[in-house]
């Protein structure tokens, strides 16, 4: 009789995939919870305890840990090993479906003690399953609930699963043990500052269409206990997600997160095409719209509140990739609806969770990790270096500027009024043409930029750049400081007539 191993924390679908193994004549070794359940269900089960001679010990620290039981998993199909087998009266195991104490899942509760980590570090299941894995050429491992059918409809069908559906199971497994160390390194390793690992990565979640060009292949890896974050939204309708609408969601979802009052952010390419609050939600839009309505076409909308029909009905006359939000009313889902392509996203209360402490990025040979940038808040407590203050309307079109210029790819200007982006300069190589080219697409539009508050992602080098905001028409900016020629730059806008902060702080984006 062939034997499966049943031995999850995670009991979504064990009780149908038993049966399903009972009903193909295999026999059923179980442990803890996983037997009780089993049993309590009507499906026929044998304990663990009973197959080692062994009783479950140090409250379920020891079930599987046995000769009786590893030697099974382990055996190869040779016949120097089912001797071996048939001397030391062990039976062949041949599927094991084993998941793993939820351990990212306990630490992720803010009151977690150590002594509860620590007994979530799981140690059988990576045995079992890792010891199965290796020998994926006869046994078939099973990590992943959605992984019961299809091992089910497999047996049924030939009476044993593919090489290659053993191959892909294998290869699930050592993705997961990896993945499941790294975060138990990495929490036991957190310290101020930077940890000596950083776990990242997980298992296939999705393939991508492809990724930021045609030619490109892409997918979405999860880290185990799933995604959070964008990658934890519900698609509520639409095309599937490209690798570039991703991208895009986590930029629009950064930047509206800057605003505690209702706002709206509008971003194409990563960077803001315009960026709005308001008292409502509708008000916040049409202020984002407005700054640059040609750049957002084909963009992506992320608010920060819920959506109601009236406001799907009246961004339904746009064309736009995705809607990101925490809540969409039924009602807006129906106004939705006609367009049938467009990704509706809807993250629930996690659209307001803290972002992670810590972000990577690959580059070749390894990965560049960073403290993530926070809020952008510092406008207020920053230091005003010229002659004149900004006046209360000025303090707040600072504010707002700063925001969002956090959030543009460096050098970047943002012309700002105290509820919208007026003008967006992004991601040129001198500032003053940053400063310059917002301007021109300002004009372009007829919006115009007098009495306008800049923010500067970094410093001015040279009193060129603030010469070319006054030009435009704008009286007031924020800036970190710390510029070799900062004299000369704080004698142009004394000149100038404008009014200058030193935030303290720069906002690169790369």
């Amino acid at each position: 009789m062939k034997r499966a191993i049943l031995s999850v924390s995670d009991k979504t679908g064990v009780v149908a995939f038993a049966r399903g193994l009972v009903d193909l004549g295999f026999e059923v070794i179980s442990t803890g919870g996983t037997s009780r359940a089993l049993r309590e269900a009507g499906v026929p089960v044998i304990d663990v305890s009973a197959v080692t001679g062994f009783p479950e010990c140090l409250d379920g620290r020891v079930k599987t840990l046995h000769p009786k039981v590893l030697a099974g998993v382990l055996a190869r199909g040779t016949e120097e090993d089912a001797k071996t087998l048939e001397s030391l009266d062990i039976q062949y195991v041949d599927i094991v479906a084993v998941n793993l104490y939820p351990f990212a899942a306990t630490i992720a509760k803010p009151d977690v003690t150590e002594a509860e980590a620590i007994e979530n570090i799981d140690i059988g299941g990576p045995t079992m399953i890792r010891a199965a894995a290796k020998n994926a050429d006869r046994v078939a491992v099973v990590v992943d609930p959605a992984d019961y059918e299809e091992v089910l409809q497999e047996l049924r069908a030939t009476g044993g699963t593919s090489d290659a559906t053993r191959r892909r199971l294998m290869i699930k497994v050592f993705a997961m043990t990896g993945t499941y160390d790294m975060a138990v390194a990495a929490h036991f390793g957190a310290a101020e500052g930077l940890p000596p690992v950083f776990a990242v990565g997980g298992v296939k979640a999705q393939d991508l269409r492809y990724g930021e060009n045609p030619h490109q292949k892409a997918a979405v890896y999860l880290p185990p206990g799933g995604g959070s974050g964008i990658l934890g939204a519900m698609q509520r309708q639409g095309k599937a997600l490209s690798y570039n609408n991703l991208v895009d969601m986590e930029a629009a979802w950064a930047l509206v997160r800057e605003f505690d009052g209702p706002a709206v952010a509008i971003i194409k390419h990563t960077n803001p095409a315009g960026c709005g609050q308001d008292q409502t939600l509708a008000g916040a839009y049409e202020k984002a719209l407005e700054c640059d309505p040609v750049s957002a076409f084909g963009g992506i909308v992320a608010l920060n509140g819920t959506v109601d029909a009236a406001l799907a009905t009246r961004m339904c006359e746009h064309f736009y990739e995705v809607v990101l939000a925490p809540d969409v009313t039924p009602e807006a889902l129906e106004v939705f609806g006609k367009k049938k392509n467009l990704r509706v996203m809807e993250l629930g209360p996690a659209f307001f969770e803290p972002l992670p402490e810590l972000v990577g990025k690959h580059v070749s040979g390894g990965l560049l990790v960073q403290q993530n940038d926070p809020k952008a808040d510092e406008v207020r407590q920053g230091r005003v270096v010229t002659q004149r203050a900004p006046t209360p309307e000025e303090w707040d079109a600072l504010d707002f500027a700063w925001r969002v210029c956090k959030h543009v790819k460096s050098n970047a200007i943002v012309y700002a009024r105290a509820d919208r982006t007026a003008a967006v300069g992004a991601g040129q190589m001198s500032r003053v043409d940053s400063a310059r080219l917002a301007a021109i697409k300002a004009a372009d539009r007829g919006i115009p930029l007098d009495g306008t508050s800049v923010g500067s992602d970094a410093f001015f080098p040279f009193p060129d750049g603030v010469e070319e905001i006054a030009k435009a028409g704008a009286t007031a900016i924020a800036q970190p400081g710390g510029s070799i020629k900062d004299a000369d730059v704080i004698a142009a806008c004394d000149r100038l007539g404008l009014a200058m902060v030193f935030t303290g702080r720069r906002h690169f984006r790369h």
